[in-house]
């Protein structure tokens, strides 16, 4: 049924229209039938339990039915499971391994066989995505669909998300601190790799050797290392060569 046929029905009509609509397959969002005009006017008259049905297919589970039963009608076989399967929605935002101990307890089913049946058909349903852990009795859930959030869980969305809006500011800033931080290293590598190769360019310089010839007046290492031999001073001078003894040569006296 759409919503447009249940706005022109009012009183037990509406009321047994929205009791069918709890049965409808693939339907697991009630808000917005709630928020329609005729259907709030149920809340208190004569159809008010239908109306508190509706409310908690929207936002309650099994247990919540089973806590207040006294007070709601009776559910269908298809209600039952439908509601079940909106309990393992709930039970799946909060824990990604659902033992199979809580779930019987939570949806009150006898046996692990009618608990894995239903697991089963939540998956076939596209609710849930998942792999059911026979040796260690859970399901390990890798997707579930969204609930209806009720008006108290509003409140509670909106500081989340601001929390996620402080959590995206310090992220961005983080980012760009390890940004400045990679920049800055690769600065510091380049310094030290252009340092390091000036250093093996003057070493390289320092040790290799001169070339050309000493400069004019400079003494050789060997001529530095070895000292002068001293000379004999009576060496020094030549050999007088032997000479004519020189004569007198008397003169004639005359007389």
């Amino acid at each position: 049924m759409e919503v447009d046929q249940l706005l022109s029905l009012s009183g037990s009509a509406l009321a047994q229209a929205i009791s069918s609509l709890l049965e409808t397959p693939g339907l697991y969002v009630f808000s917005d039938i709630l928020e329609l005009p005729n259907v709030r006017e149920l809340e208190t008259g004569p159809h008010a339990p239908v109306y508190q049905l509706l409310n908690l297919f929207a936002y309650g589970t099994y247990s919540d039915y089973k806590e207040r039963a006294a007070s709601l009608p009776e559910l269908t076989p298809s209600q039952k499971n439908k509601l079940r399967h909106l309990s393992i929605i709930s039970l799946a935002s909060n824990l990604k391994c659902l033992p199979y101990s809580l779930l019987l307890q939570q949806l009150e089913l006898k046996n692990v066989r009618e608990l894995e049946d239903l697991l089963i058909e939540a998956i076939y349903c596209d609710i849930i995505h998942g792999k059911l852990d026979q040796r260690n009795q859970q399901v390990e859930v890798d997707f579930s669909v969204g609930r209806d959030l009720g008006p108290n869980e509003l409140g509670c969305v909106n500081t989340l998300l601001s929390k996620n809006a402080v959590l995206c500011g310090i992220e961005e800033q983080v980012s760009r601190a390890n940004q400045y931080r990679e920049s800055q290293l690769k600065v510091k590598v380049q310094v030290e790799t252009e340092v390091s190769n000036l250093q093996k360019t003057l070493k390289a310089s320092s040790a290799s050797p001169s070339s050309g010839p000493a400069p004019g007046g400079a003494a050789s290492n060997q001529d530095v290392d070895q000292p002068a031999e001293p000379r004999d001073p009576a060496s020094s001078q030549e050999p007088r060569q032997p000479g004519k003894k020189s004569s007198k040569v008397k003169g004639d006296w005359n007389t």
